[in-house]
């Protein structure tokens, strides 16, 4: 199973572009798509829904059948019948109830019977759903129509799963749930995550791919990302007049203020100050350091 992104680019009117020459191959895992709010993220994975169509490249779709692979940009229909999508702006028919929402989405993908049913049912325990499935979604939180999203996503059993912002408005314990669902799911899947919440990709992702102004800027596991700004992490308390300066001056990850004065996480290639102490990287660090790279900084306050 491959998905093979090749020199994709997407130009929106004479001068917008949303992705440019963005390249990547993808097999069975979780692939995160990091990036800043209009970075491209939403536009490649419609691109990969085949709801928008690439002004140039190819992305080519071999399934888990080993047959020939397949450009889907002439042959939709073949990713669509292996595919389960998670738009961002996921909407409901607010007077049917859960189950027959999902009864009604899994007619329009070809599923029927006792299969379907059945299919319903477990999704609704395993999203937390099944106490309020005969409620009329109209009545849903928002982190509930969440989870009804997440359900018509895996009706089919999808070969590539493709789920944009999943965990808004989901409450920490839903995050965690729907986190694990991820994991579980990748092993014979390609599961496509996008988000902004670093958080999530740390705890769900085996890939993480950095995107920024329609460039795709790296890809690697976590560990690779943050092994790359090793020695670059600093601890340093300064105090709270100090702040500003300091934040013009470097990129400032995290804040938090103590007694002692403010504690601060420093990203720099270079020690900041001779009170300023050497910490392992996280994963938010190694993303805020490549994006403050590619603005073309060498220090700042976080982006």
């Amino acid at each position: 199973m491959e998905l093979f992104i090749d020199a994709v680019s997407k130009l929106y009117g004479r001068r917008i572009w949303g992705l440019r020459e963005f390249s990547l191959t993808l097999r069975p895992g979780v692939l995160a798509l990091l990036g800043p709010n209009g970075a491209g993220k939403s536009t490649l994975m419609r691109i990969l829904a085949t709801i928008t169509r690439p002004t140039e490249g190819t992305v080519t779709w071999q399934g888990a059948d080993g047959g020939r692979p397949t450009d889907i940009v002439r042959s939709p229909n073949t990713i669509r019948a292996v595919l389960g999508y998670l738009p961002q702006d996921f909407g409901v028919y607010p007077n049917l109830n859960a189950v027959e929402f999902l009864e009604y989405i899994a007619a329009l993908k070809g599923l029927g019977g006792r299969a379907a049913r059945n299919r319903i049912q477990e999704l609704l325990q395993v999203l937390n759903l099944f106490e309020i499935r005969n409620r009329p979604l109209g009545g849903f939180s928002g982190g509930m129509k969440q989870r009804v999203g997440i359900a018509q996503a895996l009706l089919n059993d999808p070969q590539l799963l493709i789920v944009d912002e999943p965990t808004a408005g989901l409450d920490p314990e839903e995050r965690v749930r729907f986190r694990n669902l991820l994991s579980d799911l990748a092993s014979e899947r390609i599961v496509i995550l996008s988000t902004h919440i670093v958080s999530d990709a740390e705890a769900a992702a085996t890939r993480i791919a950095v995107i920024h102004q329609g460039h795709l800027l790296t890809s690697a596991a976590p560990e690779t990302l943050m092994q790359a700004v090793a020695g670059k992490v600093w601890q340093w308390t300064v105090p709270s007049t100090q702040l500003e300066a300091v934040r013009q001056r470097y990129l400032v990850s995290s804040t938090a203020r103590r007694a002692d004065g403010v504690h601060l996480r420093v990203v720099a290639d270079a020690c900041p100050s001779e009170g300023a102490i050497p910490i392992l990287p996280t994963l938010e660090d190694a993303y805020l350091y490549l994006l403050t790279k590619a603005d073309g900084k060498d220090g700042g306050s976080v982006p």
